[in-house]
């Protein structure tokens, strides 16, 4: 009996489901074991980033649904030493990946930077076509009035 319960307390956060960035828990009805899981991430890098992702979870499935919807905002100071250290190619780096399924598909965020426009762009979206098409979400943070865009180096 103390080995099971020794494991249930290590386990809690499994068990409830719940990841360290998850801000929002919205069931879908009574009779479905679908919710809305909204998770907040700071941007490891542009620390002065967050956004936030709503996505939808099957407690029962093989599967999460893709779709899902990003937006992110500057929630803290955003400099121009940030900007130096992020990858500015075409197509951005990986910041945050979440599987979805046990059959290889994920839901990926990506940042990449606009050089023209001066602007951070947030791509979240899924790994695995679904109806003939890959789901995507696109968020994005202006850098006018920052310390990158005033002092830029």
């Amino acid at each position: 009996m103390k080995t099971i319960g020794r494991w249930l307390s290590s386990n809690k956060a499994t068990l409830a489901g719940c990841s360290d960035s998850e801000v929002g828990d919205v069931s879908l009805g009574l009779f479905t074991t679908k919710d809305i899981k909204i998770d907040a991430l700071q941007d490891p890098i542009v620390t002065g980033v967050t956004c936030h992702i709503s996505s939808i979870e099957a407690n029962l499935d093989l599967s999460d649904p893709s779709d899902s919807s990003i937006a992110c905002r500057q929630t803290g100071p955003i400099t121009a030493e940030m900007l130096n250290a992020i990858d500015k190619s075409d197509s951005g780096e990986v910041i945050f990946k979440k599987s979805k399924s046990v059959f290889f598909k994920n839901m990926k965020l990506r940042r990449i930077y606009d050089a023209d426009s001066k602007t951070l762009i947030y791509l979240s979206y899924s790994t695995k076509e679904t109806s003939g098409s890959y789901k995507h979400s696109l968020s994005t943070v202006p850098l006018w009035e920052t310390l990158a865009f005033k002092n830029p180096t």
